[in-house]
């Protein structure tokens, strides 16, 4: 039976055109800018670390939450910079100096009780407080010792050798502020102003989640389309490196139920939640459904590579970052994203890496419209980039010493042009 002329027949089901970029960004999408993102976070975030009072000795690498201002002022009182002869100025006169000595000296924490007279001189140590009637200092291997005198050439000036009190830290100067994450010179500042305890921040809680059916736990046994988990391992090791407390949720498979249970368990131990896998829009890509179905996701259409795919959401009030499954994204956008916001949570304040431009020892042609992270690293003062740029090659993360940030825009890049490198210490 033949159709009617007039009748029209179904469209063939054609398929979409090959892509020859993976990464290409979708017709009629809007992506996000990598500064909007942490414009975003550092916008919305703030501090939910609690904060508890610790001895010096133990608060090296926590995050100070008060003010430090010094008990008293550093040094305490004028003090001795030299071993040498100390006297007042004011008794020179031109030309060489001859000055009789007192008995006596002036030692660090033995100060000299007496005063010295104008005219005489006072053997006094390196660190000693200096004793009424000295101002001034002339080293020992500057002077000719004779029997109760010392003789000196003239010109040296008032104050020489000496400490003023106070010329490093005031009492009750402020010497740290919020926010700093405690080095030994801090703690050595702080006992030496009469400080010996601190309030810090408690260090940052942070649930690590692995999905994906495809996982095991290294060393077991694999079945076909099984994977180990390297996410877990590398997140846990950085987030501890960087300061923060990681709590271990194990790997959750392809199961909406079992994710949530995940979530909820993170809520309640953690301070944030990181995950990896599952940020996309497949079938199989919980963390985002989740966080859309809870009304709570922010954005994950990130123009960024490595790491398109990043969640970024509230799950009952515990700030979510879903990242990528592949390892190089995930340690990418953790770096990128998460550490800056981690530390925002943990009463750091907005930290940025610091980065430094080298010439490139490489060449590359980027396109426009997603900001690029290399894994790179320093050689001859140079920076080298890894050989290939795919998401799957652990090898590269290990190889890499830091990261060349390429910009948004399109980019050519041939050997000895500047390019933006981060040390992975940055970080920190």
């Amino acid at each position: 039976m033949t159709e009617p002329a007039d009748r029209k027949q179904p469209e063939r089901l054609r398929p979409p055109p090959l892509r020859d970029d993976c990464f290409a960004l979708p017709a009629g999408v809007d992506w996000t800018p990598v500064d909007t993102a942490l414009a975003m976070l550092r916008e919305r975030l703030s501090v939910v670390a609690g904060s508890e009072v610790l001895p010096l000795g133990q608060a090296q690498g926590r995050v100070l939450a008060e003010p430090v201002v010094a008990r008293r002022a550093n040094p305490p009182q004028p003090n001795s910079a030299v071993d040498g002869y100390g006297f007042a100025h004011t008794a020179l006169g031109a030309g060489d100096q001859v000055l009789p000595l007192i008995k006596g000296r002036s030692a660090a924490g033995v100060p000299f009780a007496g005063t010295v007279p104008e005219g005489y001189a006072l053997r006094i140590l390196t660190g000693a407080a200096l004793p009424e009637g000295v101002d001034t200092v002339i080293m020992e291997e500057d002077v000719s010792l004779g029997d109760g005198e010392i003789a000196f050439r003239g010109g040296l000036k008032p104050g020489a050798n000496t400490r003023r009190a106070g010329e490093d830290v005031e009492a009750g100067e402020t010497v740290l502020h919020p926010g700093r994450v405690l080095t030994p010179a801090d703690l050595a500042l702080c006992a030496a102003v009469g400080v010996a305890e601190l309030s810090v921040r408690q260090p940052l809680r942070v649930a690590v989640i692995s999905t994906g059916d495809e996982l095991v736990e290294p060393g077991q046994p694999a079945r076909e389309g099984q994977i180990f988990d390297a996410n877990r391992p590398m997140l846990i090791a950085l987030l501890r490196d960087l300061g923060f407390h990681p709590i271990d949720l194990g790997r959750v498979a392809d199961d909406r139920d079992s994710l949530r249970a995940a979530f909820d368990r993170g809520a309640t131990e953690a301070d944030a939640i990181l995950t990896s896998g599952g940020a996309s829009a497949g079938d199989e890509d919980h963390v985002s459904a989740l966080l859309n179905e809870a009304g709570a996701m922010a954005e994950w259409r990130i123009a960024l590579k490595p790491g398109r795919p990043l969640a970024l959401g509230v799950w009952n009030g515990t700030p979510v970052f879903g990242l990528p499954g592949n390892p190089v994204a995930a340690m990418v956008c953790t770096l990128i994203f998460a550490r800056p916001a981690l530390g925002l949570l943990a009463g750091e304040g907005w930290r940025e890496p610091q980065a430094f431009e080298v010439p490139a020892a490489f060449s590359k042609s980027k396109k426009p419209g997603r900001r690029e992270y290399l894994r790179a690293r320093i050689r001859d003062g140079r920076a080298e980039v890894f050989h290939s740029e795919g998401s799957g090659r652990i090898s590269g993360l290990s190889w890499a010493e830091g990261l060349v940030e390429l910009p948004d825009g399109a980019a050519v890049i041939g050997p000895g042009d500047p390019v933006r490198y981060i040390p992975y210490g940055s970080f920190r």
